[in-house]
């Protein structure tokens, strides 16, 4: 049933402190990407072979599993008006020794560490996205994965265009870093202060320090529903950017330029579904969107492997990318919601299942290819959405408002 109460009206305060943490997103969403178009240069210079090279880059979900949590305990201990901007500093130095990794073992470690500062970040952000959501009084989360995904594209672009003025790795790369910490230290002075507690003491829900003696089964089941919600997710986002331009030229026989078209369909509408799916969320709730979306999703793959061509393929892995746009922004407000639970651990736990997706979801498919073929593989999508939809009920219903507050202007003037 959706509520009719008004939201509140975000003041100057709650809307700098907006545009802050999707300078950040958009930040962290660049600063990797400028090395993915010179991951070849890379390889080369260090004379590595395809599986030592590929080894290397797994280093980056490694430390993003084994760090994972603790962007979490961080934020709960300082609070992540201080985490978010510094893990983003500490992403951009570590940026910088990419260019001057003289052998695999020193590329390995600066990639596990720049998985662990990615976590961290992400941790980070979502929590302080989440309380400038509390402010609007409505969804904000989405947009800010939009901005996230044009950083990427963004920072990928950037990578290319280096290459193109034959601009030396290193050099770069701390023009990159140089210019997003600025960004970050910026972008840190208009965060809102305190710790992530802050509105929901101001609105009398008060704190939550330690799980309850009771109800830890409950905490549990919230937590892995939401994970796995947001792992499908993952996976179907994992498995059309990976095997999507495979599937499109080898068992499609679609030409070379149009392999990449399932990828660019895929990013393209979810980066579509991030920005307009606040404004659906707040209206229908998390768990609606949800449902619709993975129904979405499925039904298009499903549509797509059954009768298979190219221009239906194309458009099914953009239908993916619509549908599973506002999923894991869901789950990660959700999570935060969880009672029990310190401030950020929610976050971390459930952030933690999806990257256990990136490393896990390619390879599936690839051998379920190799045993029967890519196009049943490809059927991971659609089961994944079924998942989701048995899923949703761990989401909430109606108007999304994390806070409720007495309609008024929040934290400074219009």
């Amino acid at each position: 049933m959706l509520h009719t109460a008004r939201v509140p009206v975000p003041g100057s305060t709650a809307r700098r402190a907006r545009s802050a943490v999707a300078a950040l997103f958009f930040t962290n969403g660049a600063l990797y990407a400028n090395v993915v178009p010179r991951y070849p240069e890379l390889k080369g210079d260090l004379e590595l072979s395809n599986a030592a090279f590929g080894s290397a880059v797994a280093a980056y979900g490694l430390g993003a599993l084994a760090l994972g949590l603790l962007g979490g305990v961080m934020v709960g201990r300082w609070g992540s008006v201080r985490v978010a901007p510094l893990s983003v500093l500490a992403t951009c130095v570590n940026l910088v020794l990419l260019g001057v990794a003289p052998s695999w073992l020193a590329l390995a470690a600066v990639l596990f560490v720049a998985g662990a500062l990615d976590s961290i970040a992400d941790t980070a952000e979502n929590a302080h996205g989440l309380r400038v959501e509390r402010l609007y009084g409505r969804s904000i989360l989405n947009s800010m994965h939009g901005v996230w995904s044009i950083g990427a594209v963004a920072g990928g672009s950037m990578g290319a265009a280096a290459i193109a003025l034959g601009l030396p790795l290193v050099w770069h790369l701390s023009i990159a870093a140089a210019l997003f910490a600025a960004v970050a230290v910026g972008a840190s002075r208009f965060l809102l202060p305190g710790l992530d507690d802050t509105e929901r003491i101001a609105s009398g829900e008060g704190t939550v320090s330690r799980l309850p003696r009771i109800g830890r089964a409950r905490i549990a089941r919230s937590v892995a529903a939401l994970g796995l919600i947001a792992a499908m997710a993952q996976v179907m986002e994992d498995s059309t950017a990976t095997w999507g331009a495979v599937y499109l030229r080898d068992d499609l026989g679609a030409a070379a330029a149009v392999g990449g078209l399932g990828f660019i369909a895929l990013q393209a509408m979810q980066t579509v579904g991030r920005l307009i799916g606040d404004r659906v969320v707040t209206r229908y709730g998390d768990r609606a969107v949800a449902r619709a979306g993975a129904a979405l999703a499925g039904c298009a793959m499903a549509g797509a492997l059954a009768v298979p061509g190219t221009a239906t393929t194309v458009l099914a892995f953009g239908a993916v990318g619509l549908g599973i746009g506002t999923l894991i922004p869901g789950s990660l407000r959700a999570a935060d919601e969880i009672p029990g639970l310190p401030r950020g651990i929610g976050l971390g736990l459930v952030g933690l299942v999806p990257r256990l997706a990136i490393l896990a979801a390619p390879a599936l498919v690839g051998v379920m290819a190799d045993a029967y073929s890519l196009r049943a593989a490809l059927l991971v999508i659609p089961s994944a959405s079924v998942v989701i939809l048995l899923l949703a009920r761990a989401l909430p219903s109606g108007r999304t408002a994390s806070v409720p507050i007495r309609r008024r202007r929040l934290h400074g003037r219009p």
